[in-house]
């Protein structure tokens, strides 16, 4: 796909970095854990309002935090490009928004509010520029996605209510490849326990389980499957792999404890049937908790499933078209390493859907940061993105 120069030009000055950093901030500004981002999609609606958008607040499934949803169409005609962010974070200790050296810190700033002010900027660079000769932007922001304490039921909602593009764009903290592919995900959380109270270890009973043991066998039997896992690479994406983080058991050195708590995460390739990836999990514990004696509890929890664009679907051609036109340089093709929104687009609504967003750094720390440099890159290449696209 060939943007025009005049027009890659006249998109490109539309774009105010100032007026971008200020959303950023003005996001940034209010705090927003999982599950508590009813303040922020208030900002960000207002904000939204004082642009002149016409701003709607579908509950989707989350009354404490209706979603933002803005539908700008240039005409009648065309493909509609889809901005989707959270507008939620982690549970880690607030970090206020400054700036300092062109650098954007504070909770948030990296994921992913300054990338969703970015999109924000790059529907506003349509707009002002008369750059979209056809078709329209629908952006999405909602809660609910940082896991565990959400499920992704705002983003499931939304879909289900037919909130959704011919394409996707999630403004990710993803810069360095253009990722068609993703594996899904599954947290592991395995509670060991047995019967009886907790004991000093000299005066144990004769043939007592030993939790610690059986964990032990439950960690040693996940590396093995992630063995067998590596066997196998994917394109693009690698193994599937099965993963332990922490394991957690016991009040003091010499105590005979009674439960045993691991946690950890399944990854799959696109395609593979969840239920087998659930049906092979809670058969290894099953076999573990007969061996040793103990009971062996299980959850398999699902946050997303596997993603895979097409190599030559529109969306992958106008990102790639919108990227050498800000940058100069392709982006390869590769696959991202976690799982977002994205993955719920392509297995739920059908529609492809891209991760890419600022080069930050910092993401589920508090110390997260972005260049203003990379937010207005980022909205620059949004921008194009849907000129190419949706045209």
């Amino acid at each position: 796909m060939r943007l025009s120069s005049d027009l890659i030009t006249r998109v490109r000055a539309a774009v105010n970095g100032e007026r971008l950093l200020d959303t950023a901030i003005s996001l940034v500004s209010v705090p927003s854990p999982t599950r508590q981002a009813g303040a922020v999609a208030d900002r960000l609606a207002a904000l939204l309002t004082a642009d002149g958008f016409a701003v709607e607040r579908p509950v989707a499934d989350w009354p404490e935090s209706p979603a933002v949803v803005v539908r700008w169409r240039a005409t009648p005609g065309g493909r509609t490009l889809q901005f989707d962010g959270h507008l939620d974070t982690v549970h880690l200790p607030y970090v206020p928004p400054r700036v300092e050296n062109g650098i954007l810190y504070g909770q948030g700033a990296a994921d992913m509010k300054g990338g969703l002010a970015a999109a924000v900027e790059g529907l506003r660079a349509l707009r002002d520029s008369g750059g979209l000769q056809a078709g329209g932007i629908l952006l999405t922001a909602h809660d609910h996605h940082e896991g565990p304490w959400g499920d992704s039921r705002q983003v499931h909602a939304l879909i289900a209510e037919g909130y959704v593009g011919d394409g996707v764009l999630i403004p990710e903290y993803l810069a360095d490849r253009l990722p068609i592919a993703g594996r899904g995900q599954a947290v592991l959380e395995i509670v060991v326990r047995r019967q009886g109270e907790r004991v000093h270890e000299v005066f144990r009973p004769p043939g007592q389980p030993d939790v610690i043991a059986a964990g032990a066998e439950v960690v040693r039997r996940l590396n093995a499957l992630n063995a067998r896992l590596s066997q196998t690479v994917y394109p693009y994406i690698g193994p599937e792999t099965a993963f332990v983080g922490q394991i957690h058991s016991g009040e003091i050195y010499n105590q005979s404890p009674t439960e045993c708590r691991i946690s950890g995460t399944r990854r799959w390739a696109p395609g593979h049937p969840i239920p087998d990836a659930r049906d092979e999990f809670f058969a290894l514990i099953r076999e573990v908790a007969v061996e040793t004696g103990t009971i062996i509890d299980g959850e398999f929890l699902v946050m997303r499933d596997g993603c895979r664009v097409a190599e030559a679907d529109p969306l992958v051609g106008a990102l790639q078209a919108a990227h050498e036109a800000v940058t100069g340089r392709s982006l390869p093709l590769g696959a991202k390493p976690f799982v977002d929104d994205g993955n719920s687009f392509v297995a739920r609504g059908r529609v492809p859907a891209l991760s890419h967003g600022p080069a930050a750094d910092g993401a589920h720390t508090t110390n997260e940061r972005v260049t203003v440099e990379e937010l207005v890159r980022v909205a620059e290449v949004y921008a194009l993105t849907a000129v190419a696209f949706c045209g």
